[in-house]
């Protein structure tokens, strides 16, 4: 796949001064070129990798990404969002062919590589064509992309109406072949519907801002995709007290994702340890199955979102996004879809790293038999997924993920603490 920098950079906890290298761009063979009576237009050119998301084994999973390299270009004259573009090792840059002296006045800032737009192709510094434009604004003009019309290299569409429907059709036209297609956006969630496509997505965007937090917004769910991708550190927990408290107000988190065996949230009392609590999707003889719902326990306990953050349970809400996490600590995100909670009996479960560990955890959860807590995975010895919490008792062994205690608006932060 021709690619316009040969420089990804990787979104695992990639620090804000990372260092910029100048990347080297290879002559691409010429495509069908765009109609020199149409104005078209770019700037700033970044890339970096979006990591694969592996939600799961099973064919329910949503939200999956190919391991593929996602490049990101910025439209842009305004120098605020160059500097924050380089200050997050994005460092190619495109200008207007007129535009020569933005370009040296900011190659004297930053060390970058220039890319220039002329007749609707994008070169770069040695006269090599890196890219074509097309303006797209009819289902016709949409028609006329197709993989055989082109020769290997970078597409650039600028989508003048919609913008989910053309996308979709493009991803599964082009899907397989050697042609990496970008789509002109003017906002981060433009360019994550571009990205998440048919699951798979473009093979990048241009983000056209004229200010810095939207390059600092789309940095941000790169990281969040990217966090999916590695995997939590689950501690095995053995239960000291299980007993009935009384009633209590207990909510239902109902995701827009399907879940599998062994998958769920994490939730706690204290955010220093949260239980995998797992999700409605096993069969029951009383009830059916609901795979998207974790009763996941009463309004003041703690759920993890994406990002290291923990939010209460009674401020979850339709669109918020949490950790969906399985047995072997694989994780992903998914979307709220809807919350109820409802009064309902409880019971708490306190739990301990180790017979001599004097910091107890615990979690209150509603009393029924859908309701159960994941146990650990332990390779492929054949062992029960989940325990039921109407069965748990003191010597079981439940999964735990440990983390630190303080909290301000969901962030750790570092602090004495004291939570009974």
């Amino acid at each position: 796949m021709a690619s316009l920098s040969s420089a990804s950079v990787s979104l695992v906890r990639t620090p804000t001064h990372l260092p910029c290298f100048r990347s080297n761009h290879g002559k691409v063979q010429s495509l069908n070129r765009y109609s020199k009576t149409k104005t078209t237009h770019l700037s700033i050119n970044s890339s970096l990798r979006m990591c694969s998301i592996a939600a799961s084994d099973s064919p329910l999973s949503t939200s999956v990404y190919e391991l593929s390299s996602k490049k990101v270009w910025i439209w842009t004259e305004n120098s605020q969002v160059m500097t924050a573009a380089v200050e997050r090792g994005w460092d190619t840059f495109i200008f207007s062919s007129q535009n020569q002296g933005l370009a040296n006045e900011w190659s004297k800032i930053a060390l970058i590589d220039p890319l220039f737009i002329k007749e609707g192709e994008i070169f770069n510094n040695a006269g090599g064509r890196v890219a074509t434009i097309f303006q797209v604004s009819t289902p016709s003009e949409l028609k006329k992309l197709h993989p055989e019309a082109h020769h290997v290299g970078n597409v650039v569409i600028d989508l003048l109406d919609w913008q989910v429907i053309p996308a979709e059709n493009i991803v599964a036209e082009f899907q397989g072949s050697k042609t990496t297609v970008f789509a002109v956006s003017k906002s981060p969630a433009e360019a994550q519907l571009f990205l998440e496509a048919l699951e798979h997505g473009l093979g990048g965007v241009v983000l056209k801002v004229e200010d810095a937090k939207a390059v600092l917004d789309l940095k941000e769910y790169f990281n969040r995709r990217n966090e999916v991708h590695n995997r939590l550190s689950l501690t095995k927990a053995t239960i000291t007290q299980v007993h009935a408290v009384g009633m209590g107000d207990r909510v239902c988190v109902d995701l827009c994702s399907l879940m599998r065996p062994g998958e769920g949230l994490l939730v706690g009392s204290f955010a220093r340890g949260l239980f995998l609590v797992h999700s409605e999707c096993l069969e029951s003889s009383y009830i059916a199955s609901r795979p998207f719902r974790v009763n996941a326990g009463p309004v003041h306990a703690y759920v993890a979102t994406p990002g290291g953050k923990t939010s209460y349970l009674s401020e979850l809400k339709a669109g918020k996004e949490v950790i969906v996490a399985d047995q072997t600590g694989k994780m992903r995100t998914a979307i709220v879809g809807r919350v109820k909670i409802e009064t309902r009996p409880l019971i708490l479960v306190e739990a301990k790293i180790d017979a001599n560990d004097q910091t107890v955890y615990s979690i209150l959860l509603q009393t029924a038999e859908t309701v159960a807590l994941v146990c650990p995975h332990e390779g492929n010895r054949s062992q029960k997924t989940v325990i039921p919490v109407t069965s748990l008792k003191a010597g079981d062994e439940v999964l735990l993920r440990l983390q630190g205690g303080a909290r301000h608006t969901g962030i750790e932060i570092k602090e004495f603490i004291v939570e009974n």
